[in-house]
């Protein structure tokens, strides 16, 4: 969408909002539909750029995918195993279309997957994973070329480090093998389960989703289905954030809170009023917060990673020092320069950011810098004093849809700000013909 967020801090939020669906979920479920004889479809997907390039990525390899309202459907047949480059380059989560593609064609020519520039995200799990199966690898510079010259096979395969991203690889190739896959060390994510849902409701054999054990009866044939994904646990974070802030009372709607647990306990430790049930939360702040002295990411149930930037950003309005230590990206805190532009007194040291309370953020211009340290950017501006800009807003629409009509709707003082159109890119008006 593009565009500059101006926001105008020290307004408490309140009010409702139903979570939508996770885009850490919805990209997995995109490429899975790959596997799919005839048409998928899944129900109420946030219009987002990484979404867009997931359908342009479809499209390219010559599948049906197109929006129908909030929905999309795709006819998964593709034609070419060729990813489209520039589509590819542009996210991380590229990579997920390659096991798909594998299964469909015994071939796929790629590009090393981009993303956030937020430390090293190396793709040798995914790839190891997959010459235990029967996949041959080669890199010609930047491409990426994978084989299975015999077709996919199971196997019992050990993941050194629980990544999330290698476990969906795997278990969508595993979803199409010949035999079982026994995955070990496998990430425990409730995206992992989504996605281990969708492909039994298509007639895969996935079980012990959810545990760091999954074994995959592989299937010849996956069926298509509607399916409505999971509810975004970061975007709840990110809400949460913003109402610990800013202040005020904050329902969250549609989305598990136990997915989310870790954030919510600390921001309970830090003075807000933190309510639950099964499918909603309220985070309520009416005093001082409080510093969460060190707090540490991990993998699931731990503190998310992708929620480290978000919660960083509320502990700038505490009272006391916070620290937060992400044990999964060594670059996690490229929001530091922009903390520091409202006058916050942090510092990185290595993979901790630590926090020193100060009397009063002000506003100010600050630069996104990638997706999730851009939205905690916006967290910290609705906490500063007087007017502040948020610019390279195309790192925050990656994962968040009318991010600034959600929080308008709460009563956030904020807008986005449009670049104007250039002279050169002025049409001239045509003149009526006579």
């Amino acid at each position: 969408m593009g565009g500059d967020l101006i926001i105008t801090g020290g307004m408490p939020l309140n009010g409702t909002v139903h979570i939508p669906a996770a885009k850490n979920s919805v990209l997995p479920l995109l490429a899975a539909a790959l596997l799919c004889n005839g048409t998928v479809r899944f129900l109420q997907v946030p219009h987002l750029a990484d979404v867009d390039t997931s359908v342009e990525l479809l499209q390219g390899a010559g599948c049906t995918a197109r929006w129908q309202g909030s929905d999309i459907t795709v006819q998964g047949v593709p034609s070419t195993c060729r990813l489209a480059p520039e589509a590819a380059t542009r996210m991380r989560a590229s990579i997920l279309f390659c096991a798909p593609l594998l299964a469909r064609l015994g071939r796929v020519e790629t590009v090393l997957p981009g993303g956030c520039r937020i430390g090293a995200r190396p793709v040798n799990l995914h790839l190891s994973g997959l010459a235990q199966m029967g996949v041959h690898c080669r890199e010609e510079g930047a491409r990426l070329i994978l084989t299975a010259p015999a077709g996919l096979y199971g196997a019992d395969i050990t993941l050194g480090f629980p990544s999330v991203g290698a476990t969906e690889t795997l278990l969508l190739a595993a979803a199409a093998a010949q035999g079982e896959t026994v995955l070990r060390g496998a990430a425990r994510e409730p995206e992992i389960s989504d996605l281990a849902a969708f492909l039994n409701r298509c007639g895969g054999c996935v079980q012990g989703a959810g545990t760091s054990t999954i074994r995959v009866q592989g299937r010849r044939m996956l069926y298509s289905c509607s399916f409505a994904p999971m509810a975004d646990r970061i975007v709840a974070s990110t809400l949460a954030c913003a109402c610990a802030a800013a202040g005020g009372r904050v329902e969250l709607t549609g989305c598990r809170p136990e997915t989310y647990a870790p954030l919510l306990e600390i921001l309970a430790q830090m003075g807000c009023r933190v309510e639950t049930g099964p499918e909603s939360a309220v985070i309520t702040r009416l005093g001082a917060l409080h510093g969460a002295g060190r707090v540490f990411t991990g993998v699931y149930p731990a503190l998310a990673t992708d929620a480290a930037p978000l919660l960083a950003a509320a502990m700038l309005a505490a009272d006391s020092a916070s620290s937060i230590e992400d044990v999964v990206f060594e670059r996690r805190f490229g929001c530091a320069e922009g903390f520091a532009a409202f006058g916050a007194a942090v510092q990185v040291q290595g993979r901790t950011l630590d926090i020193r309370p100060v009397r009063q953020l002000q506003g100010a211009c600050a630069r996104a810098a990638d997706l999730r340290g851009g939205a905690a950017l916006v967290v910290a501006a609705l906490a500063a004093r007087g007017r502040s800009r948020i610019t390279e807003t195309g790192y925050i629409d990656r994962g968040y849809a009318g991010f600034a009509q959600m929080l308008a709707e709460l009563g956030a003082q904020i807008e986005r700000e449009m670049p104007r159109e250039s002279a050169s890119e002025k049409k001239t008006p045509s003149k009526k013909q006579n």
